[in-house]
């Protein structure tokens, strides 16, 4: 999706404001750029990474089932997805 990459690429030059004005974006899009989120937490590092795993914690219960799939799909990835769900268990409990 375009709009994750933009958000992405836009977090280069992003002073904190920014940053969380891009976050609630990523985040009012909801399920929508889920499965988007997912891969690009497998490759994206420093503070995008951060970005992209606490829009996936924001948007909660429709990240789980893609986390999951991406752990099974990819082993080194695991660890955070299982972080990620205990995360978003945790908020929504």
């Amino acid at each position: 999706m375009q709009l994750v990459d933009k958000i992405l690429s836009e977090l280069e030059t992003a002073d904190n404001t920014t940053k969380n004005n891009l976050e609630n974006i990523l985040v009012e899009q909801g399920s929508a750029v889920v499965p988007d989120l997912v891969s690009k937490l497998q490759v994206v590092k420093g503070l995008k990474r951060g970005v992209v795993a606490m829009s996936l914690i924001r948007i909660g219960e429709a990240s789980i089932d893609y986390l999951k799939k991406a752990a099974t799909d990819n082993k080194d990835f695991e660890w955070v997805a299982k972080y990620l769900i205990s995360e978003i268990k945790g908020i929504a409990a």
